[in-house]
């Protein structure tokens, strides 16, 4: 019973570790805008994402609900396939890695408030329940 209740979190919580890692690997790539040669990095997590759900098969239990299991999804990074556009060979572009960056921090936070929704729902629930 538990389990059911924590999976969104679970998922929620899957979300959020990729969102850090991406951090720090944007802030790998904004650390290393001057070093000769350096490649940018990437963390492609929402096709990846997309490409597992497309592939997992649901089990339904009931009509509204479904059972996805993204445990063995992981962040994998990969270096940018762009050509350098510079003479050193590094490919980090700071304007985009600074894009990158607040639209992750907006994504974290999004998340940290997804996830304090969902603990205080359960906490509704457990404080009614009581009664």
């Amino acid at each position: 019973m538990t389990a059911r209740i924590f999976s969104g979190i679970s998922n929620l919580e899957k979300a959020l570790d990729t969102a850090w890692q991406r951090n720090k690997v944007i802030a790998d790539n904004i650390a290393n805008v001057d070093t000769p040669g350096y490649k940018a990095k990437m963390i492609p997590f929402e096709q990846d994402f997309d490409q597992a759900l497309s592939s997992v098969k649901m089990k339904k239990t009931n009509p509204k609900h479904m059972d996805a299991q993204l445990d063995t999804l992981t962040a994998r990074v990969i270096t940018r396939n762009n050509t350098s556009m510079r003479y050193d060979g590094n490919s980090v572009d700071i304007d985009a890695e600074m894009v990158d960056m607040a639209k992750n921090n907006i994504l974290y936070n999004a998340l940290i408030e997804k996830v304090a929704r969902e603990l205080r729902r359960i906490k509704t629930a457990v404080m009614e329940g009581r009664g």
